[in-house]
């Protein structure tokens, strides 16, 4: 099977924000989402930029295509304003992290899709586990030839993409001991997980194929890996993000991916080689970044040069912020060095559990009051 990627005249920006309904009072998640959705469409008629998701204790908002960050952001701060208005006099609050302190995986109910009934079929116990949530931010890449040179060199960067955004330290009243529990769950699912190293558009299109043949998927769409190729849109899809708190972090974090992703196309157009890592690298890049976060020393080539993630990310910030100058959004980039300095959201959850003796209620109020920010 021939998998068209039909490109991106232009490297624009969309972005998929998976966003909690809590329960005003108790703080548990709400099961609301059919009810949410029916006072949305009261309010503004039929609305594309949210979608129902796998649970129905969640929206996703979804941007349209855009050129800059700072668009992207206001799409979906508009869908998210609209989307408290909705939400707010059904007694329904919204968070948005990788995981929920203490809400428990039992009682969550599934949005009704023959898609969803299907994975849980096949799934059984791990999907119906899946109580997580991340953003997705797609950049535009011009051709096939590009994308996975491109897709190898940001598997490098992957620990800092997940450091700087873990936030899922708690899960189901427990601590993990991880920073990102949600990385590690969401790759039990068969298609989910790290995607397999490809030497070129050709390999990973006879992939597809196999997959397609063999019933794995029924679509090309159908790999859920963490960074993937969207042929629909021809763009790259990075999906390692865990849930982002607020709009600040939000922007900050885009702005890495898309300044990332252009980086390197930028340097392909140069006739430059792009940095790669052995498979087994990545995947212990992958481990470490979602056991120690920030404190991570990931492996940086493939000579096993290790280094503090935090130390390596400075140098990495500097070399790509001419790429976001000229994408407009070096104010954004810029805000990643923050997230360091201030605490990545599981040390910002941790620290609030500590001070109220394990209070995991206070944990969710401080995620509400960060996305109210």
């Amino acid at each position: 099977m021939a998998v068209a990627f039909p490109g991106s005249p232009r490297p624009t920006i969309g972005v998929e924000w998976e966003i909690a309904l809590v329960d005003k009072t108790t703080r548990d998640l709400s099961n609301s989402a059919a009810v949410v959705f029916d006072r949305v469409e009261e309010i503004a008629g039929e609305t594309p930029r949210l979608t129902k998701e796998f649970l129905r204790n969640t929206v996703e908002l979804v941007t349209g295509v855009h050129d800059t960050v700072a668009e992207a952001v206001d799409d979906l701060s508009e869908s998210l304003s609209l989307l408290r208005r909705a939400a707010d006099p059904l007694g329904v609050d919204l968070m948005c992290a990788g995981t929920h302190p203490f809400a428990q995986w039992t009682d969550q109910t599934v949005t009704p899709s023959p898609d969803y009934e299907e994975m849980i079929n096949r799934t059984r116990w791990w999907g119906r586990q899946m109580l997580i949530w991340g953003v997705h931010v797609h950049v535009g890449v011009s051709s096939a030839e590009k994308i996975i040179p491109i897709l190898n060199a940001m598997l490098v960067k992957y620990p800092h993409m997940l450091a700087l955004s873990a936030s899922s330290p708690i899960w189901a009243g427990y601590d993990t001991g991880y920073a990102s529990n949600r990385a590690l769950m969401f790759q039990q699912l068969p298609t989910a997980g790290l995607p397999y190293h490809f030497a070129d558009w050709p390999q990973y299109a006879e992939f597809i194929a196999d997959q397609l043949e063999s019933g794995v998927i029924s679509h090309p769409g159908g790999m859920h890996w963490d960074i993937r190729p969207a042929p629909k849109w021809g763009t790259l899809e990075v999906r390692v993000f865990d849930g982002i708190t607020n709009r600040a972090e939000l922007a900050a974090l885009v702005a890495f991916v898309h300044s990332l992703v252009v980086y390197f196309d930028e340097r392909l157009e140069r006739g430059e080689e792009l940095p790669v890592l052995q498979p087994w690298h990545v995947k212990e890049n992958k481990w470490r970044a979602a056991r120690y976060g920030l404190d991570a020393e990931v492996i940086l080539d493939p000579v096993c040069t290790e280094r503090l993630v935090t130390d390596d990310l400075n140098d990495l910030l500097e070399q790509i912020m001419p790429t976001a100058v000229r994408l407009g959004c070096a104010d954004e980039l810029a805000r990643v060095a923050d997230i360091p300095v201030r605490g990545a959201s599981y040390q910002r959850q941790r620290r609030i559990a500590e001070q109220t003796d394990g209070d995991l209620v206070a944990v969710v109020d401080s995620l509400v009051e960060e996305l109210e920010q």
